[in-house]
């Protein structure tokens, strides 16, 4: 693989000067930019940031050493190295340039095979930096997602594998102490044993389902959505769930809503994760209201809070919602509630990774859409999410 000639910036105050060096490198595959002054200098490096900046030192207004300087205290350019290119060759004035912040000195006359080196030698410099960075970055990554590994064994996992580890060693206990070769196990026991191997599957799911998406290796599989035909089907498979826990779920879903352009299945992992989150963090008796209508950015801005991306702005949305009356939670609770890790007061009590709402936002996100919650203490909390109506014309290009 052939790695591409940098983009060079030559300041110099002497026109000759500028087209002969300009000229060389030009010669060379370097895309070249060239500033007559200073100050001109300093606008060019602002707008569109070289790989590496030729300055000479004695210039007319802002000399070499002072855009240096200025250019080592702005954060944004202060990693841009500087090749000094200047008649001065008193030791002090050397001294000087690398004190201000210059990676290299060269003389006039030069050389050619000498500039082109000390350029080439500082862009192997900035692709080996850039290169380190981007190597720091994936360890890091998978450090962290290490960590989450970890933290699912020692913790998540560990507990529901030790309960039904004592439940099975007990009924073995049992059919040692009474010898026999069978053993019955009443239907609460198996209540216990299958809800202990839900609890470990969801967790394993969470895991793989969140690096999958972290790698880039979900896929969306995008089709043509009808959001009340979804929404019935949710409302009748949680009614179980729902009459365990005293709740109430109310569909306000038109039927005459425009389909969406959504993945079935990972849009019902996110109603569920929501429905699943309220009923865990509120006391019984909860009653739940669905909602999807069409919404122009302007109506979305109530929503978001913030400037609507472009992608809304050019896309019809559908905004659903997921509210209901439990206790609700303070601002300052709801700050990080889609970040991974992160657990409701209540998650103490109960089983679970903190990726369910990090999750949601994932996939909501991998649609083009964004999520987010309402709420106020004692007023319940209304979570909502965003998605595409599906584009006849564009979506099936």
């Amino acid at each position: 693989m052939i790695l591409e000639k940098g983009n060079l910036l030559v300041v110099d105050d002497t026109l000759d000067n500028l087209r002969l060096l300009s000229a060389m490198l030009s010669e060379q595959g370097y895309k070249v930019r060239k500033a007559l002054d200073g100050k001109m200098a300093l606008k060019t490096i602002s707008q569109v940031p070289p790989d590496v900046i030729l300055l000479d030192i004695n210039m007319t207004g802002i000399n070499g050493y002072e855009v240096c300087r200025t250019l080592k205290d702005n954060q944004k350019t202060k990693e841009i190295p500087v090749i000094f290119i200047s008649a001065l060759d008193d030791i002090l004035d050397k001294v000087k340039a690398f004190e201000v912040g210059g990676v290299d000195y060269i003389c006039k006359p030069f050389q050619e095979e000498e500039v082109i080196a000390r350029v080439e030698n500082q862009l192997t410099i900035q692709r080996q930096k850039k290169q380190l960075q981007q190597e720091i970055k994936e360890r890091k990554k998978t450090e962290q997602t290490l960590r989450v590994y970890l933290h699912a064994v020692s913790h998540d996992l560990r507990n529901p594998v030790l309960g039904m580890a004592m439940v099975l060693k007990n009924l073995l206990k049992k059919g040692k102490k009474e010898n026999k070769q069978t053993i019955e196990i009443s239907n609460v026991v198996l209540e216990q044993i299958v809800a202990s191997c839900d609890r470990q599957l969801n967790l394993i799911n969470s895991l793989v389902e969140t690096q999958q998406f972290e790698m880039g290796g979900v896929h969306l599989n995008c089709t043509p959505l009808n959001l009340f035909s979804l929404s019935q089907k949710l409302s009748a498979e949680w009614q179980p769930i729902l009459k365990e826990h005293k709740g109430i779920l109310d569909v306000l879903v038109s039927s005459e809503l425009p389909v969406v352009k959504a993945d079935s299945d990972r849009l019902w992992r996110v109603f569920e994760n929501l429905l699943a989150n309220a009923l865990k963090h509120n006391p019984p008796g909860l009653k739940l209201t669905i909602t999807a209508e069409v919404l122009t950015p302007q109506k979305l801005a109530l929503y978001t809070k913030k400037n609507i991306k472009k992608s809304s702005q050019d896309t019809r949305m559908v905004i659903c919602t997921l509210a209901d009356n439990g206790v609700g939670m303070n601002s300052e609770q709801a700050e990080n509630l889609f970040e991974r890790y992160h657990r409701g007061d209540g998650a103490k009590k109960t089983l679970g990774l903190g990726l369910g709402l990090y999750l949601c936002r994932q996939i909501i996100e991998a649609h083009g859409g964004e999520i987010g919650v309402i709420t106020n203490p004692d007023a319940g909390a209304k979570f909502w999410f965003t998605l595409p109506v599906f584009d006849i014309k564009k979506d099936t290009n």
